[in-house]
């Protein structure tokens, strides 16, 4: 029931028809890297670039600024003006009202900046709450969409709590990518609906083929709940395998699969892997988690920047890519599972393989990529 509210082909459809219809939208491509899949031994490897999503360098920006423009929309509606379209919202009209909503989140990085970019372009207020762990280079990122941001001590976990609050204190519109501090289905909803929009054009781009794994980043498993959820409603029985790919400093997927219920990670969740930081996982995306993943991986920090020099360098002809420390996660679970027999093997990994690997993001903090990569 709950899980049909939140991904169901009406959802889907809407998203689609919404954002394919925004200025600068075009599908993000799908890269074959023969070169990498002849290395690891596997039949095709195809990487879905993210860095080319709307300027923002993230599949975030088809979540949280569809998720701004809904509440802008109803918001309009409500005030007896009918539904505003994108096109009409971005030239302006209805500016006056726009303008008296806020919307507020917590973000590790890409999602407030994907949400700080939907306020600015469809002209409501942000103000976007940030940990002690994010960059002040992801801070510059997001105040240049004119978002407020506000530093809260702590984890990721911790802005999560305080930016619920003080929204409900403000009476601002928490555009949330969990709602792990309560709040209202319809708003993560959006946003995990916004995602499917990446899963559907990577369809698309196999030409009828179904992959047989399918590669993403764990974080609150808005991600890989969407991608789970919509190959599962999508392809029932023919759907690859889905395997999800996390840090070992905050495995909060891993541990709720295991215990067969929500677990949260004790203790510090830092790690390099920057926008999959989360300690507990979004209760709505639990659902579609627990029965359409099919497998986790948790990974060493060390494997996330290892991997973006590779996808920098592109193997034997493979083209370079430009992949951030989280965007690089799923490929570098790729690669260690096919390097070790025993997990190759159990993952069902063979030269008969097609495979995607998510890459969600770029080089969104530059400082850190050139750190890594030297480039």
């Amino acid at each position: 029931g709950e899980a049909a509210r939140v991904l169901n082909r009406a959802g889907f459809a809407a998203a689609r028809e919404e954002i394919s219809s925004w200025p600068g939208y075009r599908p993000t491509p799908l890269v074959p890297l023969p070169g990498l899949a002849d290395a690891l031994g596997v039949g095709a490897i195809h990487y879905k670039d993210e860095d080319k999503r709307f300027g923002l360098k993230s599949f975030k920006a088809l979540g949280g600024a569809y998720a701004v423009l809904g509440a802008i929309q109803d918001l309009i509606e409500k005030s007896g003006h009918g539904r505003v379209s994108a096109m009409e919202l971005s030239a302006g009209r209805h500016s006056q009202l726009a303008s008296t909503l806020t919307v507020c989140c917590a973000t590790d990085g890409n999602h407030g900046r994907s949400v700080a970019w939907g306020a600015e372009t469809f002209g409501c207020r942000a103000v976007i709450y940030l940990h002690g762990h994010v960059s002040a280079r992801r801070e510059r990122e997001i105040a240049r969409f004119g978002a407020r941001i506000v530093r809260v001590s702590g984890s990721y976990d911790d802005s999560v709590r305080q930016c619920a609050e003080d929204a409900e204190r403000n009476g601002w519109t928490l555009v949330a990518d969990t709602n792990a501090g309560g709040g209202d289905i319809a708003i993560p909803a959006r946003i995990m609906q916004g995602y499917t929009v990446m899963v559907a054009e990577m369809l698309e781009q196999m030409r009828g083929r179904v992959p047989s794994h399918v590669f993403v980043q764990g974080g609150v498993g808005g991600l890989a709940g969407a991608v789970a959820g919509h190959l599962w409603d999508r392809l029932g029985e023919r759907r690859p395998r889905v395997v999800v790919v996390e840090p070992e400093k905050a495995d909060c997927i891993y541990r709720s699969i295991e215990a067969g219920r929500p677990t949260a990670v004790p203790g510090d969740v830092d790690t390099f892997m920057a926008c999959l930081a989360a300690g507990e996982i979004s209760p709505m995306a639990w659902p579609f988690l627990e029965v359409a993943v099919d497998d986790v991986l948790t990974l060493p920090d060390e494997a996330a920047p290892a991997a973006m020099r590779l996808l920098a360098k592109g193997l034997a002809g493979d083209p370079s890519l430009v992949s951030g420390e989280s965007g690089s996660a799923a490929t570098a679970g790729l690669v260690a599972a096919a390097l070790d027999p025993a997990v190759k093997a159990a993952l069902g990994l063979d030269a008969g393989s097609d495979v995607v690997a998510i890459g969600s993001e770029g080089a969104t903090d530059a400082d850190t990529y050139l750190r890594v990569v030297g480039a």
